[in-house]
């Protein structure tokens, strides 16, 4: 296994976290991959984004690079464990923000920019 996909594993749950953020402040949001502007979305909606959690965007190059070779180049393991720790804090900080228990339906909650359909991303 390379390094560059254990990064998109790694981004894979900072995401949904963030997501989850999203969806426990009902902040609206399209069903992308950008780390970036789904924080960016949550600080529009007066979430404080720490410094810790902003180092996050990061991950959104790792997870799409590695899917485009020409673009892509290749993680060294400082970095690799330097985003493992950035994605372990992003997790860390959701669960503080997201009440526990599982909730009833997110249906509403999210806006898919799909023809006005509501989905889970």
């Amino acid at each position: 296994m390379y390094l560059e996909d254990l990064c998109f594993q790694a981004q894979q749950p900072a995401e949904k976290a963030i997501k989850a953020v999203c969806i426990a402040r009902r902040t609206p949001f399209p069903c992308v991959h950008d780390l970036a502007r789904l924080l960016a979305l949550l600080e529009e909606n007066e979430e404080v984004i720490s410094e810790a959690v902003r180092e996050a965007e990061r991950l959104s190059r790792i997870a799409v690079e590695p899917r485009y070779p020409a673009f892509g180049r290749p993680v060294a393991e400082p970095e690799y464990r330097e985003l493992l720790e950035v994605a372990r804090e992003v997790v860390h900080r959701a669960q503080g923000r997201v009440p526990s228990g599982r909730p009833r339906s997110c249906r509403g909650a999210l806006k898919a920019p799909l023809a006005g359909r509501t989905a889970c991303c």
